[in-house]
Parts: C-alpha cells; sequence; structure tokens
C-alpha cells in the first residue's frame, strides 16, 4: 500500500510546490494556518511539534546536528561556545543540538517575562503568529562570552530571523563565529547568496549546517487562496468527537532540585549530567502509575503519548526517551511511545490522509500569559488511537484553566482513557541583588566563625539611606501629578542663574561644569511665541506620528508593560506623550519618571537606586527627546556600566527611545528626519516649567538626587499643556499610519550607523573648532545653543525651510550668521564660539563674527 506523503492536499490546492532532497518529503508535510503573514505551515515529522513522533528518532534528529556541528567547531572552540534555540519550536531541538555538542551552555529565547529577571535582548519573528522574543538568561554573561554562537531553529526558510538575532547580538558583542543549525534549508534561489554577504558584512565567519534542503514554490496569490481555504474548511468543520472522560491522575516525577526545567535562563553542562542521572527514576514513577490499573479496570496502556506545553519541550521529551528505552526492557507486550507538544500556533485541521494535520484540539491558555489570554492547541491528539497521555507541563502553567472544564486536562481525557499529570518546578533564577545580598551574609559569616579581620580591599557597599518620593505637580512642575514623577531634588530657593556670557567663559576655560549653574531662562518674544504656535500646528501630527512609532516599537521590542524614565528635560515631554499614546491606543498606565543625566558626570545612581528599588530594572526604557551626534546616548551606556560595576542594581538596558534620531545613533526612535520639534524652542515653558538639572557638590550630597528648580513666576508664558493636547489630538488621525512604520521598521535593519558624529568630526576640523563638544548638529541642539550658549555661527542645510524659520530669528536676535551649506546631513548645526572670551560678544551681548 502506497504511503500518501502529507503535503499532497495543500500541493493540489494551492499549488505549492517542495523540491529537494530525497528525504525531504519524508521530514516535512504541508498544513495551511491562521496567520495573516504565511498561509502555509512547513509541518515537521521529526521535530515532536505538531506531529506526534517517537521520542528517540525526535532527540536523534537534534542530537545528529549538535555532533555534527561539535566536529566542525573541534572539542577547543565547542568549549568556548553557546547554543541559543528559538522559541517556540525549537526550544527543544536547540537543547538536543547542545547535548550533541556536549560541551556548551544551552539559551532558548522565550515569549514570557519573568520577575526580577533582566533582558538581555530580544528581536522578533516576522511570520510567526507571536513574534516578540526574549533572551533571559541568569547570567548575563552567557552571550558575551567570546566564543562562538551556534543558532538553532527548526527550519532556515528565508533568513531573516536568525541573521536580524544575529545582526543584534553581534552589535553588543561581537564575535568571529557563528553557526547556524537547522532541521531542513529551505531558502529560495534568490535567498541563498545572502548568507556569504552578510557574513562579509559583519566581519565574521557564519556556518550552516543542516539535515536536508529544499525549496517550496509559492505560486502568486496563495496567501490570499490560503485565507480563503482556511475560513470555508473551519466554516464548515465539525467538532471532534468526545468520548466520556476517562481518568485524570498527578505523578510526582521527583525532579532533581537546582536543575532548570529546560533553557529559558541558561542550562550548562553540569545541568546535564544531574538530569541524565535523575532520568531513569523519573521513567520508572510514570512507568509504575501507568501500570496501575484503576478502579475502572482499563487495562495497561499499549500505545502512549508524552505531551510537552509549548516552549517546555525538552524536559518531555527526555522524559519520553528514558520512558521508551524503559518499556522496551517490558518483554511482556510492545508498548508504543510517542512524543509532541501543545503550541499557540493556530493550524487548519483537515481529516485527509495527505493533510499533516488532521485534528485539532482548542484549550485556552493556563499559563497567565504576559500577552492575555487566548486560544493553544494540540495538534493530531484526538484521533491518534492513544490509550494513556502524559502530560508534562511545569509549575507556572498548573493553573486552574488547566482543570477547568474546557481545560487541556478534560480535552485530553475525552480522547484517552488515562491521562497523566506531571509538573515539573519552574526555575526562576534569583535576582541578582538576593544573590549579592546573600553572598556578602554568607562571607561576613565564615569571617567571623574563622575570627579573621575584614579584607578592606574588598569594599561592600553599604545600604543607602531611604531615598525621598517623586516629586510631581503641581507643587512641581506644570504637569499633572500621574503624568510625570521627578527623580530630583527641589531647589527652587537656591540662586543658580548666571549670565549666558559668563557660564560660557567659566565652562570652556574648565573653571565650571555646565551643571553647576543655570542660564538666565529665556523670555521669548512676542514674535517668537507667534513662531513657536505656527510651528506646533504645523507639526502636530508628525509629531504624533512619531510618537506613536516609538510607543509601539518599545512596547513591541522592550516590555509590554515598559516603565518610562525621561532623561530630563528635553525627554520629559516625550514621556508624557508616550504615556498619553499609550494609554489612549491601548488602555495602559504606564509609570513614567523623569532622571538627570549630565555630560561628563554620568547619570543620577540614587535614581536608579530608586528605580530598582521599586520597578523591574529590565521594564526600564530610557526616553530622549532628539540624539545629536549621539553623546548622552554613550554618556548614558558608559554610566550604566559604570553603576552596575560599582555594586549597584542590575538589568537596565542602556538604549535610549528617542522621538527623532537625525544622527543614527539608537535603535528605537520615531523618525530619523531632522525637523523642528516645537519643545526645542522653549525651555521651562514647554517642559513643565523646570530647569535644566543641576549636579554641584555642595547642593548635591552621596545620597541626593541631582536637582532642578521649578520656575512657579513663569506660569502666564508656560505653554506645557498647550503642546502636549496638540499633539495628542492628533493621535487618532495618524494610527494608521503608525501601524504601518512600525511594521516596517520592526522587519528594517536599524542598527546605528554614527553618520551624525561622522560629521560632527568633520565639521569641528574643518572650521577650526578642534572640539566636538562645540558642534551641535540637529535643529533641537541648534536651538539650544541659541537660547543657552554663545553662538558663533549656524550652520544650515541649502534650501531647508519653515523648520528654520525660529533659527533664523533667534539668530537674528542675537546677531549670529547663518551660513548656508550643501551635503549637510542635518537640517542645521549650531557652533558654539570657540576659545570663548567676554571680548567675543559686544557690549550688547551679541556674538561677534570670526574675523
Amino acid at each position: 500500500m502506497d504511503v500518501v506523503w502529507s503535503g499532497t492536499w495543500v500541493a493540489e490546492r494551492l499549488g505549492v510546490e517542495l523540491a529537494g532532497d530525497a528525504g525531504l518529503s519524508g521530514m516535512l508535510g504541508l498544513a495551511l494556518r491562521r496567520n495573516p503573514k504565511r498561509a502555509h505551515l512547513l509541518v515537521s515529522n521529526v521535530l515532536g511539534k505538531h506531529v506526534p513522533q517517537l521520542p528517540s528518532v525526535v532527540y536523534a534528529a537534534g542530537r545528529d546536528l549538535g555532533e555534527r556541528a561539535r566536529t566542525l567547531l573541534g572539542d577547543a572552540e565547542a568549549r568556548r561556545a553557546v547554543v541559543l534555540g528559538y522559541a517556540e519550536t525549537a526550544t527543544g531541538l536547540g537543547h538536543c543540538v547542545a547535548d550533541g555538542i556536549g560541551l556548551a551552555p544551552y539559551l532558548h529565547s522565550t515569549r514570557r517575562p519573568v520577575d526580577g529577571v533582566r533582558s538581555a535582548g530580544g528581536f522578533e519573528e516576522s511570520h510567526s503568529h507571536a513574534t516578540s522574543h526574549l533572551l533571559l538568561p541568569e547570567d548575563p554573561r552567557l552571550l558575551t562570552r567570546d566564543g562562538p554562537l551556534v543558532l538553532v531553529d527548526d527550519e532556515f526558510s528565508t533568513g531573516n530571523t536568525v541573521l536580524n538575532t544575529i545582526r543584534a547580538l553581534h552589535e553588543l558583542h561581537p564575535r568571529e563565529r557563528y553557526v547556524i543549525v537547522a532541521l531542513v534549508d529551505m531558502r529560495s534561489p534568490q535567498d541563498q547568496g545572502r548568507l556569504a554577504d552578510f557574513a562579509r558584512e559583519i566581519g565574521a565567519r557564519v556556518d550552516l549546517i543542516t539535515t536536508a534542503s529544499g525549496t517550496v514554490s509559492l505560486p502568486d496569490g496563495v496567501l490570499e487562496k490560503g485565507q480563503a481555504l482556511v475560513e470555508e474548511y473551519e466554516a464548515s468543520a465539525l467538532p471532534t468527537a468526545r468520548r466520556e472522560g476517562g481518568s485524570v491522575t498527578r505523578v510526582d516525577l521527583g525532579w532533581p532540585a537546582g536543575v532548570p526545567d529546560g533553557g529559558r535562563h541558561g542550562f550548562v553542562p553540569g545541568h546535564r549530567a544531574a538530569l541524565e542521572a535523575a532520568l531513569p527514576g523519573m521513567a520508572e514513577r510514570v512507568a509504575e502509575a501507568l501500570a496501575a490499573e484503576p478502579a475502572t479496570g482499563v487495562t495497561p496502556p499499549r500505545r502512549i503519548l508524552v505531551l510537552g506545553f509549548e516552549e517546555l519541550m525538552y524536559a518531555p521529551l527526555a522524559l519520553g526517551v528514558a520512558l521508551e528505552a524503559r518499556l522496551r526492557t517490558d518483554a511482556a507486550e510492545a508498548t508504543e511511545v510517542r512524543y509532541s507538544t501543545t503550541t499557540r500556533s493556530p493550524v487548519l485541521a483537515v481529516d485527509d490522509p495527505g493533510y499533516a494535520i488532521r485534528s485539532r484540539l482548542v484549550f485556552p491558555a493556563h499559563d497567565a500569559p504576559a500577552d492575555g489570554s487566548g486560544e493553544r492547541y494540540a495538534y493530531n491528539v484526538a484521533g491518534g488511537g492513544f490509550d494513556a497521555i502524559v502530560l508534562v507541563v511545569d509549575s507556572v502553567a498548573d493553573r486552574p484553566e488547566l482543570h477547568a472544564p474546557d481545560g487541556l486536562l478534560a480535552q485530553l481525557a475525552a480522547h484517552a482513557p488515562r491521562v497523566l499529570l506531571a509538573v515539573v518546578p519552574s526555575y526562576v533564577p534569583e535576582r541578582a541583588t538576593g544573590r549579592i545580598s546573600r553572598q556578602v551574609s554568607e562571607q561576613a559569616s565564615e569571617q567571623a566563625s574563622r575570627r579573621i579581620p575584614e579584607r578592606t580591599s574588598e569594599y561592600v557597599p553599604e545600604r543607602p539611606p531611604m531615598l525621598p518620593e517623586p516629586l510631581r505637580g503641581p507643587d512641581f512642575s506644570s504637569y499633572a501629578a500621574e503624568d510625570v514623577g521627578w527623580l530630583l531634588q527641589d531647589l527652587s530657593d537656591v540662586s543658580l542663574e548666571a549670565p549666558t556670557e559668563e557660564r560660557e567663559e567659566a565652562i570652556q576655560s574648565g573653571g565650571a561644569h555646565y551643571a553647576e549653574s543655570l542660564p538666565v531662562e529665556y523670555q521669548p518674544s512676542p514674535q517668537y511665541q507667534e513662531l513657536f504656535r505656527a510651528a506646533l500646528g504645523t507639526s502636530a501630527a508628525r509629531i504624533a506620528q512619531a510618537v506613536g512609532t516609538v510607543t509601539e516599537t518599545v512596547l513591541a521590542e522592550r516590555s509590554p508593560r515598559p516603565v518610562l524614565v525621561s532623561l530630563a528635560r528635553a525627554g520629559t515631554p516625550v514621556g508624557v506623550l508616550m504615556r498619553r499614546w499609550a494609554q489612549h491606543r491601548h488602555g495602559l498606565d504606564l509609570p513614567h519618571y523623569a532622571v538627570s543625566i549630565v555630560r561628563g558626570r554620568g547619570i543620577d545612581a540614587n535614581a536608579l537606586r530608586w528605580l530598582a528599588a521599586h520597578h523591574d530594572t529590565a521594564d526600564v526604557v530610557f526616553v530622549d527627546g532628539w540624539t545629536g551626534k549621539g553623546a548622552i546616548t554613550r554618556e548614558l551606556a558608559d554610566a550604566v556600566r559604570e553603576f552596575e560595576e560599582s555594586g549597584g542594581p542590575v538589568g537596565f538596558n542602556p538604549e535610549i527611545a528617542v522621538l527623532a534620531d537625525p544622527g543614527s545613533c539608537v535603535r528605537t526612535y520615531g523618525t530619523r528626519e531632522d525637523f523642528l520639534i516645537p519643545s526645542a524652542c522653549l525651555n521651562s515653558t514647554v517642559s513643565g516649567l523646570i530647569s535644566r538639572t543641576v549636579l554641584r557638590a555642595d547642593l548635591v550630597g552621596p545620597d541626593d538626587f541631582h536637582g532642578a528648580k521649578f520656575y512657579r513666576e513663569l506660569a502666564d508664558g508656560d505653554v506645557s499643556l498647550d503642546f502636549l493636547d496638540a499633539v495628542a489630538a492628533r493621535f487618532d488621525e495618524v494610527a494608521d499610519a503608525v501601524d504601518a512604520q512600525v511594521k516596517e521598521l520592526l522587519s528594517a535593519d536599524r542598527a546605528p550607523t554614527w553618520e551624525g558624529w561622522a560629521a560632527v568630526e568633520r565639521i569641528s576640523e574643518e572650521y577650526g573648532i578642534h572640539d566636538v563638544n562645540l558642534v551641535k548638529p540637529g535643529v533641537g541642539e541648534t536651538t539650544r545653543v541659541l537660547l543657552r550658549r554663545v553662538p558663533w555661527k549656524i550652520l544650515a542645510r541649502a534650501g531647508a525651510g519653515a523648520d528654520l524659520d525660529h533659527v533664523r530669528l533667534l539668530a537674528e536676535q542675537r546677531g549670529v550668521p547663518v551660513e548656508e551649506v550643501d551635503e549637510l546631513p542635518y537640517t542645521c548645526v549650531g557652533l558654539i564660539h570657540p576659545q570663548f572670551t567676554r571680548g567675543a560678544t559686544g557690549t550688547d551681548g551679541k556674538a561677534v563674527a570670526a574675523k
């Protein structure tokens, strides 16, 4: 009797063709998916996800790939390697590859955030049903090892997911070698040349190891035809036949203490040895539970399914392999063990031998997922002829929803007379701060017991005094209390203002730092105020789109419930607007704080300590208004690293989210255009009446927040809320444009090019300044030069229009020449007067042009 290929049904109806190695059709079938991004699904027969397979076959498929990777690398490099698998389908495969390599730790991406565990990164998978991947290693150094990175996925199709991952991780920690491992290589001829080009681009070696290769040919209109078929067959589908419910029994596996349930937080060779030692005993407990005849008198099962749970693939697979081996020793009668797992992915089921998914069980999610409850699926279980099912879940998933009348256990019991529930304890790493505290305590106890003096060369930071709560409006700032909490101290009663010329001379001579005083607040003329209002009316929709884009990018990539932390003060209006967008569009009430960062002095360490004490550091997203040359971007990265190295709480991601990134300095932005953001036109009167931040030793002690002033006396000219309301009023009209832009950005290469920094260095030399700190690129930074510093000249891109009206007006008022320049990467650049002395300005306070 001929065996029908399980891709025949789809191939005949959609014209999809599968071509390749001789064994390819035995490894893959085809199905249709309820997914607007890709209609077809390659269904692996050896992955253990959708199709129940012998556990030994599934394990061997991955382990063999791992052994090939070890041979390719050699033992010395294999010991330095890290293996990374992809959620959800390749978490088990990646673990098996790591077993085959034998010498390397393993980590898999996850879609499950874990409280208290820092995110070491994340990425998107464009065609997947659920796209966001998190990397949550217990030890962040796992991803910064210098050895090869081995990336494992079930299929290598376009290559986008894996290459985007490599690019993102390579930016954080470049390495010399990457190895991509997959069951099948299904790249199109157009995609096959990308791998070598990519390797040359990043300057690293990239190898590919697969079991089989081929191509999928998709005719025009296949997505629409596939969706139409899904709609047609789902509308006429009959409910899966159910029998009278079987018994459900819980079995205690005796999972070994300290062994993680998988690779979500890392799994090292020592864990592997402990698990392998415990597996025979766990398989024996399951075999005994299956052999014990219940009161119904059901005979011992002869066809058993070990069913895993979404990302929890390796633990049930390892148990299945051990159970398979255990039952082979029972010579009384042959018993068959199969293995598969539940999934998030919706796929059409058609009961036809030429279709890969013949049945589908639908049940509610039972692990309180961060992205909300929804349907989950188990395929090819109903009708599979199983007389016993061993369901393996982690303890996070052992919730009431699992045991509900419509839950997974009830669904399984309707299709098998015996169901065993085995719960693996969910491994949750200890918080880094908890480890430090405990280690310090243990060291102290050991020293006391040995009666030896403490080593003064090792400094253990004392716990700082209790930090105050954030300042809020209306007592501090004109913003509403819920808009922002200021992690600052109020210096409103301190005289800090100095004439601009005096400040500039002191700053450039090295006699003072710019953060030790404040400029006299610029009071805009009626003409300038009118310019502001005209600019706001013209650009409100443009700003609203940028706000929506950067907020949606943060929600997609960084955290579903981020803690917004704006860099006072230019970042604060943007943080308030991002908070308003999240509330308006998603009903989210995001916390928002403002903190101080000072060039050359770093970020307020006490503010970071306060944030770590009140929030998960992994959720913190730093926000700024715009990038110039990227100095603050670099300052923040250095400051966070130094803070953690000095014993501060770990887990802060220093990557900044900005409204505009004309300097190409960050990955998360609303736009990279250099245009007028009206909040840059003014000082405190568009920033909640708050000054720029102050850091001076006689005012800010080691346990204090940095300071700032609240200019209550300027309330009559305050337009802070006008700015917010004008932009927020345009949210609805830009929503579609935001969705389209975010979709494009999430799949794009957004790696910073730092082209702005290169331009600044060139300008600094061409104009004889020889100090990049005196070159301020972009509309926002140029405006600041004209409002706060002693400007020398303004460079304007030839043909720049209304975006520079306010710059030209300010330049005219201060007597500063505006020079048009071709091929300027920014709309404009402000140059601070080099070698400034008071003589560089006339008696009227205007700048003197260079001779």
